[in-house]
């Protein structure tokens, strides 16, 4: 059986993932899941990745790796550029949660909203689209903005008021060819914010999976 071993900041994430992961795949899978919601909340109590957390992904990712699997995922949109600076250092392939969706959103069109409610996500997403944009050799201009009061509803368990406050504000958006959802945990939202903004809406979860489905693939030929 195919393993892969997931890494989670956040329990809604935690919750739905893994379920959708073997849906994506097609097939049953052996998954390993690590909840550590200090790698996110720290970032966003400091307004740093310190160098203790940085050792702690670090850790958690070679955690990951000892347990035999082909492939790892962080699902947690701060941690991609401290994943990709750690990515050398870890023999088992290791997918960022907006690996496969920032690649995507660049090649929609160059105006692209970022919508998050955690604040820390804003610049490691912004920094990754960018990153993929110099890739795919074009300009890109990000408008970004956070929603602190949604992020703590979906801390305490609130997720009708998360939901709520999210397609509110992006009921609001116009002006942009894409919207970017930044993070995991707003992925279910993605067909009825699309519905109300009228332009592609793109959430990680789905489009990761299918990255995590194609190594897996090349790995078991």
């Amino acid at each position: 059986m195919k393993k892969v071993a997931i890494i989670y900041t956040v329990r809604p994430v935690l919750a739905t993932f893994p379920e959708l992961l073997e849906e994506v795949v097609g097939e049953p899978l052996k998954i390993f899941n690590l909840l550590d919601d200090f790698l996110a909340s720290d970032p966003g109590e400091t307004g740093s990745f310190s160098i203790d957390n940085k050792n702690r992904l670090f850790n958690d990712l070679k955690s990951c790796e000892l347990t035999g699997a082909d492939v790892i995922v962080v699902t947690c949109s701060t941690l991609t550029p401290i994943v990709q600076l750690i990515r050398p250092f870890i023999k088992v392939p290791i997918v960022a949660i907006d690996d496969a969706m920032t690649a995507k959103a660049v090649r929609i069109g160059s105006r692209i909203k970022v919508v998050a409610t955690a604040a820390s996500t804003l610049k490691p997403t912004e920094a990754k689209l960018q990153q993929e944009a110099r890739l795919a050799g074009v300009e890109i201009h990000i408008d970004s903005e956070d929603n602190e009061v949604a992020y703590a509803a979906m801390k305490r368990g609130d997720l009708a008021t998360h939901d709520r406050l999210v397609l509110s504000r992006i009921a609001e958006v116009k002006g942009y060819d894409s919207i970017v959802l930044a993070q995991a945990s707003m992925a279910h939202l993605e067909a009825e914010a699309e519905s109300l903004a009228n332009v592609p809406v793109l959430s990680s979860p789905r489009l990761c999976c299918a990255q995590v489905k194609q190594i897996l693939s090349e790995i078991h030929r």
